[in-house]
């Protein structure tokens, strides 16, 4: 299981704390040092059946700076992808892949029910 976060997101602790006490085993990946890439960000939005929208981090700086909330109605599915490829702060974190399962953001009874 692949558990990509950005350490110093506190969601992202919890989550991590949330699957060592389960004893889930996974492995670690800085979304910003090892940013997702195209071909990944594709794969595993066709896996969640979810909106492209929900891998955004729609919290974030970068997503506001860009004015992202208004211009992402107007762009393609692959421009879309290209812009979260480009930057790990763009993507909504943790993000877990195991296999055909995705999961992004950290909502426990969620987490509960798939892992």
């Amino acid at each position: 299981m692949l558990f990509i976060e950005y350490p110093k997101c506190s969601t992202c602790k919890k989550a991590k704390k949330w699957l060592d006490e389960k004893q889930i085993s996974y492995t670690d990946r800085h979304i910003v040092e090892e940013n997702p890439t195209y071909e990944e960000l594709k794969e595993w939005y066709q896996k969640s059946g979810m909106p492209l929208k929900k891998f955004f981090n729609t919290s974030g700086l970068l997503y506001k700076e860009l004015q992202l909330k208004d211009k992402l109605k107007d762009m393609s599915e692959e421009e879309q992808l290209k812009l979260l490829a480009s930057n790990g702060m763009l993507v909504k974190r943790p993000l877990v892949v195991d296999g055909d399962m995705v999961l992004i953001g950290f909502t426990e009874s969620q987490w509960r029910e798939k892992l």
